[in-house]
């Protein structure tokens, strides 16, 4: 062919890219796209999903465990407000998602066409990358720069918006190409000042316990092995953020686990005060990580390695900065470190012992409850049975809510790299079981679990329809205590116990997935919590396990601000 349609143009761009799955739904302004869908041979699956979010969630989780961007598109006005939400939350997450959106013709904007929107001005805010192509040849550079925004430096989500009639002009075919290296992420990777680098080094060897704080950073950047060796290198107790769990086995004994106000407990936080030095490595250094910048205290000596330098000093006067992928930092580091790693202070502590007494005081804490026969069933007594059915590299999806704080603080990932997944930045909920779905297509040979309250629940109930209709073989579990219990919790601390429109009816949410066909099972004794979580996980199609659970203003949720 010498010349595209704009729509056929917009799907072979996707095609030279190497997309394979676009997650979404279809809409009247988004039809010559998907009769172009229709019509080439692409060897791209598209997702139907039932609500627009759930595409960009989806799309989210895709991008998460597959290292490639994921790819969600809804049509003009309600959807493509609806798929804002997945995008601005990909973006603060450092997470390449495309989102795709049609509109009105550009010759019918200003005269109140059905669905007219400001696409650009709405997303201009929202993503890393964004842009309408007014004429069909402004679509291959479009996708071009969007998938180039998406994958090099600081990750980010990015939007394109294709009006109806600029997808039925013509597109010439030598424009039709793509960059190698921009289908995965991280792209173009930048490697550190070697003068700065050297400076980090003195100041590693000088510090008497150096203590890393790792974000997601590390896992996107898979820094999983460099960073292993350079805490061997030093000794030095390795932290990590709710996003940066995987930045090191769970299982090594330099791994701590995670600190500050969601999923820090008193025994992790103990670790940041003893430090003379943190070393933040792909991490913003934001409020919850550093229990609004109170642990590490301002006195600390800081190392900062980011990829983006608006973060880095930030929050934190900074001794020295790498701006730098994570990887190349931290190899960067213990190659300079080794040769001179027996410079290090004589009154160094040791970081192997600081982390065993962290740990220590985890399992204390979190072993008192974990076999607790009370009812409703303990969060933690969930836990206990689910880490034992489940396989060590299931990839584990929770909303913001409930599971957040119980899965970050107690549930040991045992395989480094990217095995948990949360919606941190912006914490909408209805995120777990559309990102899970998303990560199984991502990651098809993997366990994928979806956990989630029961409001959580509400917000996404309809994807149960795509999850059997696709017969995506997803455990969702559903924290049932008909309370939308963070908020709960927080006016029990915070605003003396003014429970203000806070609870709900509970739903029986097995009878609910049964009617949507898939399997299910209600549990309501401890007794029978991990036969039958063995049984759902091995469960050969999608399946759902409605849990009784305590509600979280009468637990002992790992969280700084109802702790004290």
């Amino acid at each position: 062919m010498n010349e595209y349609s704009g729509a056929e143009a917009l799907v072979r761009m996707l095609q030279l890219n190497g997309v394979k799955h676009i997650f979404g739904l279809c809409g009247d302004t988004s039809l010559p796209f998907y009769d172009a869908l229709f019509r080439l041979e692409h060897g791209m699956a598209h997702i139907l999903t039932r609500d627009e979010r759930s595409a960009a969630y989806m799309a989210d989780g895709y991008a998460r465990v597959s290292g490639r961007p994921g790819i969600c598109e809804g049509p003009s006005g309600g959807g493509a407000t609806y798929l804002a939400p997945g995008l601005v939350e990909a973006n603060e997450s450092c997470i390449p998602i495309l989102g795709i959106t049609s509109d009105v013709p550009v010759t019918s904007r200003g005269k109140y066409p059905l669905t007219e929107l400001d696409q650009k001005a709405m997303y201009r805010p929202l993503t890393k990358w964004n842009g309408v192509a007014d004429r069909a040849d402004q679509i291959p550079d479009a996708v071009r720069a969007a998938f180039r925004a998406m994958t090099t430096g600081r990750p980010g989500s990015a939007h394109i918006c294709v009006p109806y009639d600029v997808m039925k002009q013509t597109v010439p075919a030598e424009s039709l190409w793509a960059q190698p290296g921009h289908e995965s992420f991280p792209a173009s990777r930048t490697a550190p000042d070697p003068l700065e680098v050297e400076r980090a080094v003195e100041a590693l060897l000088g510090a008497r316990l150096p203590v890393f704080i790792c974000g997601g950073g590390v896992v996107t950047s898979g820094a999983m092995d460099q960073l292993a060796a350079l805490a061997g290198l030093l000794n030095a107790p390795v932290c990590t953020t709710v996003s940066g769990q995987g930045s090191l086995s769970e299982g090594h004994p330099l791994c701590v686990g995670v600190v500050g106000a969601n999923g820090g407990i008193m025994a992790t936080r103990e670790v940041v005060d003893l430090a003379d030095l943190v070393v933040f490595v792909g991490c913003r250094a934001g409020s919850t990580t550093t229990e609004n910048w109170r642990h590490p205290g301002r006195d600390v000596k800081i190392i900062h390695i980011d990829i983006d330098p608006m973060v880095i000093s930030a929050n934190y006067r900074t001794h020295v900065a790498l701006v730098a992928d994570a990887r190349l930092a931290l190899a960067a580091l213990a190659a300079a470190l080794e040769p001179r790693r027996k410079e290090r202070v004589a009154s160094a502590e040791d970081g192997l012992a600081v982390a065993a007494r962290a740990k220590a005081g985890k399992r204390e804490q979190f072993g008192r409850l974990a076999t607790s026969a009370e009812l409703p069933i303990r969060p933690e007594r969930f836990l206990h049975d689910l880490h034992a059915v489940l396989p060590r590299d299931a990839v584990v999806v929770a909303d913001p809510g409930t599971p957040c704080p119980y899965v970050s603080g107690y549930y040991d990932f045992l395989e480094p790299g990217r095995n948990f997944l949360t919606n941190r930045a912006h914490g909408a909920l209805g995120y777990s079981m559309s990102a899970a779905t998303g990560a199984w297509f991502g990651r098809p040979n993997a366990k994928c679990v979806s956990i989630m309250g029961d409001g959580s629940f509400g917000f996404t109930v309809g994807e149960l329809e795509t999850i059997k209709r696709l017969g995506v073989p997803l455990l969702m579990i559903v924290a049932s205590n008909s309370v939308y219990g963070w908020i709960k919790a927080s006016q029990k601390a915070g605003y003396r116990k003014n429970y203000f429109s806070v609870d709900f009816t509970r739903t029986d949410h097995a009878r609910v997935a049964e009617a949507y066909g898939v399997k299910s099972y209600q549990v309501a004794d401890p007794a029978d919590l991990r036969e039958t979580l063995r049984r759902a996980a091995q469960h050969d199609g999608p399946c759902l396990v409605d849990i009784i659970m305590q509600p979280l203003e009468e637990a002992a949720a790992p969280v700084s601000q109802w702790m004290g």
